[in-house]
């Protein structure tokens, strides 16, 4: 016996399923374009992913040229080209300084609103929202995209314990992927698009820490890095590599540049290939330069204890476990230390090596890599090249990219573009 109840049908102009960066953007610019839009969202409030990003302080965008955003987007940034010309970093800020929240150009070009609160874009972006009146409802959960003909007809939803009919021509999707899926972006939105017709592209995590093999992170654990190269190895051969900061932790690596470059790391480990990560300390130096300032120093301070030279090199946490891998005696004056040993130090500096064993899950990875393929997606619409007026906006899409306001702008960009062209639909028809 089912203790579902069937209610009546609603029809809408547009559906919006999901009230994260992509919906909210979507449902506001189609409703402010005169359509009946309904938003849903399964949990009980909208932004919640959006409320933690950027440490909490929401990097809205970047100040980056057009021609930047793309070699920071992955894997076929040119897709969005149509999206961004509509739709790009001046306009949200524009959007968010109509509706009080003042922003901020920070280092790397990475723009935050003033108050550095993540709070008060999502508050903004709702209250737009509502002036546009969407209608919003919280704790509805899509349980099925309703096509027929080739054509969206309009969502199957659960709420409180029904199931309900929403009519409407036009929907689009925008449930995100699966990381942070306490937020609600456990990758439904995949199987509903697959259920439909679509591909789906391999999804990993993205933006994630890695794991290494051993003790000698976790003996480093806390340490925080400037200015410092990291270099993948796949297989004994350099790949990528990233030049910033960087963190290690009781499991491994973290900090920005090890962020970047974890999203070709899942994949090689996905391919079982072998995959090591070496941090240049000194990347400012070849092993020359290194050598001769080592060189210097000990001589210098030649009466002084090693381990107290070693204080002109490394950040103070580094030292004892320094001093353990170069097997050095730290009691021995400076002027006793053989050139061998000098090499040691100099080698582990340029390339202190990590072999990754794996990396942190959905749940703290920052965004998705892989979704619905963009070969099936009309780039000048956002649309379904299989279902006519079902439409693809924000992470659900096989698109994501660098930390730096890159992937948020993906949202915002491909939210506003699905949103006018579903509205352009419904004046054509």
């Amino acid at each position: 016996m089912s203790f579902l109840k069937k209610t009546r049908v609603k029809k809408y102009d547009v559906i919006v399923v999901g009230a994260g960066a992509a919906g909210l953007i979507a449902a506001g610019r189609a409703a402010e374009l005169g359509a009946k839009v309904l938003l849903i969202e399964k949990m009980e409030r909208a932004g919640r992913k959006l409320l933690i990003t950027g440490k909490g302080r929401c990097n809205i965008t970047n100040e980056a040229p057009m021609s930047e955003f793309f070699k920071h987007i992955y894997p076929n940034g040119r897709f969005l080209k149509h999206a961004f010309a509509t739709f790009f970093a001046g306009d949200i800020v524009k959007l968010l300084a109509d509706h009080d929240v003042e922003t901020n150009v920070e280092r790397g070009g990475r723009i935050f609103p003033v108050s550095n609160l993540s709070a008060d874009v999502v508050q903004a972006l709702l209250r737009w929202v509502n002036k546009n009146r969407v209608e919003i409802r919280y704790g509805t959960k899509i349980e099925k995209l309703i096509v027929s003909d080739g054509r969206i007809c309009g969502i199957e939803v659960l709420s409180s314990g029904k199931t309900e009919t929403l009519e409407a021509s036009n929907v689009i999707v925008c449930t995100g992927g699966s990381s942070y899926p306490a937020t609600g972006s456990n990758g439904e939105g995949y199987k509903l698009s697959k259920a439909v017709g679509h591909s789906i592209e391999p999804v990993l995590p993205a933006l994630v820490p890695l794991e290494t093999e051993g003790d000698l992170a976790e003996r480093l654990q806390g340490v925080s890095l400037k200015n410092v190269n990291a270099v993948v190895w796949v297989n004994g051969k350099k790949q990528k590599e990233e030049f910033g900061e960087m963190l290690f932790t009781h499991f491994g690596l973290s900090g920005p540049i090890i962020l970047t470059l974890s999203r070709f790391v899942v994949d090689e480990l996905r391919k079982n290939n072998k995959v090591e990560i070496s941090v240049d300390l000194k990347p400012a130096l070849d092993e020359q330069k290194l050598d001769a300032r080592l060189i210097r120093d000990l001589n210098e301070h030649g009466k002084k204890r090693i381990a107290n030279i070693f204080s002109e090199w490394l950040p103070s946490k580094m030292i004892p476990v320094f001093i353990d891998l170069a097997g050095v005696d730290a009691t021995k004056e400076c002027h006793q230390m053989s050139a061998k040993e000098r090499r040691k130090i100099m080698l582990l500096m340029k390339d202190l090596r990590f072999k990754v064993t794996g990396n942190r899950s959905f749940k703290e990875a920052i965004i998705t890599a892989g979704g619905v393929s963009t070969k099936e997606v009309d780039s000048k619409t956002m649309e379904s090249k299989f279902v006519k007026g079902l439409y693809f906006a924000g992470e659900i899409l096989d698109l994501d990219a660098d930390t730096g306001g890159y992937n948020l702008q993906i949202a915002w960009s491909t939210g506003w573009l699905a949103a006018q062209s579903s509205v352009n639909s419904l004046q054509q028809s």
